[in-house]
């Protein structure tokens, strides 16, 4: 089971959570991951991987998802979010956020290739990548484990760790590797319909989950983040602001929504209302507008870029730039 909070509950138990983090070292891991080769790591630290509740597979990623045509899709809200991937060949595919909330991770194979589909509801990172590294295709579980507050990703092949939002491995043989993070966007289901008519959407899964509820019911709407005990964003941005990532940039969403579009450091980036926040209400499909976003270079091509929360920005990329209204 995911980290489900009652919205009643949500604040004290991320407070009681951050005050008394579960310990953090291998040798308390080395039963549950006895294959994983912590002598090679990136990471400074240990304490800087945390648990977050649930165990190693607690979270069941999925595999070879089953996809059914968007007209005869599941009964989504128009506002639902989804991760588009639209490769060249294929009908673009979406993959509904009510569904990853409860999972995480997809791994999937499209036009023969392999793809990694990741969601961190903590950061609201959704990032697909390329799942083949050095001619060796990879599928991914979860960890159980966060460091600043993102999943941490595992290879079954290796039992290396990966960092979600950076689509690096951080722990175990693979440390330093990095996945190919390729373009995906995510907007609300009834643009996905208008815009691909012909698209496929991903079907439910066979889990006892209860998909289209928010089980972080008002998490982004908290001033602190869950098991994160690092530095705040700078320029008063609050920690749990959307930002659009792109490189090792920032810009804030608000500045997106008011402006409606901005081209800098040779990107456009494009805002239309029509999507959820999937981290608001209890209902997924009820959530606040919080918009979508593409991002395009100077051909028109769609940029690969995340819409993180501005702490997780700042904690990833601390020399990143912040694409702040002058």
């Amino acid at each position: 089971m995911p980290r489900p909070f009652p919205p009643v509950a949500l604040a004290a138990l991320l407070s009681a959570l951050l005050a008394a983090p579960a310990p953090a070292e291998p040798p308390f891991w080395r039963s549950e991951w006895p294959n994983t080769d912590f002598a090679t790591t990136t990471v400074e630290s240990w304490t800087e991987i945390l648990s977050g509740g649930p165990p190693r597979d607690g979270i069941p990623a999925l595999d070879g998802p089953v996809f059914v045509p968007a007209a005869d899709g599941p009964p989504l809200g128009d506002r639902e979010p989804v991760i588009v991937l639209d490769l060249p060949g294929v009908p673009a595919r979406a993959y509904p956020i009510r569904y990853l909330t409860w999972h995480e991770i997809v791994n999937d194979t499209v036009a023969d290739v392999p793809v990694a589909v990741t969601f961190c509801p903590l950061c609201n990172s959704a990032l697909v990548f390329h799942r083949r590294v050095d001619g060796r295709d990879l599928s991914f579980g979860v960890t159980g484990k966060l460091r600043n507050s993102d999943m941490v990703m595992y290879d079954r092949e290796t039992e290396s760790w990966w960092q979600q939002a950076l689509g690096e491995a951080i722990v175990g043989e693979l440390t330093g590797a990095r996945l190919t993070q390729l373009p995906s966007w995510m907007e609300g289901w009834a643009q996905f319909r208008a815009a691909h008519p012909d698209g496929m959407v991903m079907a439910e899964p066979d889990w006892d989950r209860r998909y289209g509820t928010n089980p972080y019911a008002g998490y982004d709407s908290l001033a602190k983040p869950f098991l994160y005990n690092g530095e705040m964003p700078p320029h008063g941005i609050p920690p749990l602001a959307r930002v659009v990532r792109v490189g090792d940039r920032a810009w804030p969403l608000p500045r997106l929504a008011e402006a409606g579009e901005i081209s800098e450091a040779g990107v456009t980036i494009s805002w239309t209302a029509g999507q959820a926040s999937a981290l608001d209400s209890g209902e997924i499909a009820k959530g606040r507008e919080v918009g979508s976003i593409r991002v395009r270079d100077a051909s028109g091509a769609d940029v690969p870029h995340d819409l993180m929360f501005a702490f997780a920005f700042h904690a990833f990329y601390p020399e990143g730039e912040w694409m702040v209204a002058e």
